[in-house]
């Protein structure tokens, strides 16, 4: 599996958080929150990704849309958090955290060293 490949399948599970931390300050267009997630550190993030997300999010009502006529140019939708996407992005985090500390256990320490020795498997014998 490709490094890429490795990031884009770690980064959905958490991109919806990030989406929302960005959406934080407040009312945001869809071109200005993936500039935003790249700035972050991201990478680039599609709109193939992006846009079913944060109809997700909509559908989940943690996110309002909001169509608004462009500065010369065509109209664009403006997402903002609901008070069920600022209290998912209050709670989210924790949730992650506490995740991503579970599967981190049974991987190899960063330090290289190798992992402990196993102990045999006894089967009990039923009575």
């Amino acid at each position: 599996m490709s490094t890429v490949t490795q990031h884009s399948e770690w980064l959905r599970g958490v991109l919806g958080l990030c989406v929302l931390r960005t959406l934080a300050g407040g009312p945001s267009y869809g071109y200005a929150i993936a500039t935003a997630l790249a700035e972050a550190g991201l990478g680039e993030v599609k709109g193939g990704t992006l846009y079913p997300l944060l109809a997700r999010l909509e559908k989940n009502a943690l996110v309002t849309v909001e169509w608004r006529a462009g500065e010369g140019g065509p109209g664009r939708k403006s997402f903002a958090l609901t008070g069920a996407g600022r209290a998912e992005l209050e709670q989210g985090p924790a949730r992650w955290r506490t995740f991503a500390a579970t599967v981190t256990g049974p991987l190899p320490p960063a330090d290289g060293a190798p992992p402990p020795p196993r102990t045999p498997h006894t089967p009990r014998s039923t009575p």
